[in-house]
């Protein structure tokens, strides 16, 4: 499970209840029907206009993604992983690696594996990567924009439930209590409109480009860890080239495993 997005919104909701009570107001007072069906119903038609079938379905899985902890392989891990392919390949060829290709359980990395054990030559196998990162990406993008147009209708819908409840106002103009009642009601539909246009919807759509601009970096790594193999480069070349991918803490900690890694090798050999 993705904690910051869950507690993200719990924060948000419990900062809108506590600060609705400090300001005297009964947190009950969101139970508005009619102000929750102009935001809430209002959105979902507004993206249902806005996008294509195929993309409105995949909203369920969207929430998944949201929710569920991106699952990716370490950086370090991947570094290590090959200069260890690296080493073998200069040792035995790179046919050597098959084996290693059928332990692999991402697709992308074995497909791009595969090209590389059965000779494409590396221009070939560079565009066909990148062209599988780019159309990765657009599928993603597709997503966070639904998330993103959500955000933008939201609010301008509160924006129309206050008019339609200060039009209701102005029919009780008589009625004093009727008339507080209304244009509370029309205030609660601004509320709702903002607050899920920025607290949920916009987020949603931030977090979703965040992870697909994450994995498509991974995969931008393993391609050029993938070329660095065919090209028959030296394991430690390959840790520095692909090392640019790191921040420096997770540098010096792969810089110090290497070092206990060489160390503990010594003393086997002294042995």
């Amino acid at each position: 499970m993705d904690l910051t997005t869950v507690f993200g919104l719990i924060l948000g909701v419990v900062a809108l209840l506590v600060g609705m009570t400090l300001k005297g107001v009964t947190p009950d007072s969101l139970l508005n029907l009619a102000a929750i069906l102009i935001i809430i119903a209002g959105t979902a038609a507004s993206v249902v206009i806005a996008f294509p079938l195929s993309e409105v379905k995949r909203i369920p899985k969207l929430f998944g993604v949201l929710f569920k902890e991106q699952k990716l392989t370490s950086d370090a891990d991947l570094i290590r992983m090959f200069s260890g392919w690296a080493d073998i390949a200069r040792r035995e060829g790179l046919l050597s690696l098959e084996a290693k290709a059928d332990e692999i359980s991402d697709p992308f990395l074995k497909n791009g594996l595969g090209l590389a054990i059965d000779g494409q030559n590396a221009d070939y196998i560079r565009d066909v990567l990148t062209e599988e990162v780019d159309a990765m990406q657009e599928r993603h993008s597709a997503g966070s924009q639904i998330f993103s147009q959500a955000g933008t209708y939201a609010p301008t819908l509160g924006v129309l439930g206050a008019v339609v409840g200060l039009i209701a106002a102005l029919k009780n103009m008589n009625d004093i209590d009727a008339l507080g009642h209304a244009i509370s009601a029309a205030f609660i539909a601004t509320l709702l409109g903002i607050f899920t246009g920025y607290v949920l919807w916009h987020p949603f759509a931030n977090k979703l480009s965040r992870k697909s601009k994450e994995e498509a970096r991974q995969k931008m790594m393993m391609i050029e860890g993938i070329l660095s193999v065919l090209e028959g480069e030296a394991p430690r070349v390959i840790e520095q080239k692909l090392a640019s991918y790191l921040s420096m803490e997770e540098r010096r900690k792969l810089a110090a495993k290497n070092s206990e890694g060489k160390e503990a090798g010594q003393v086997v050999e002294e042995t």
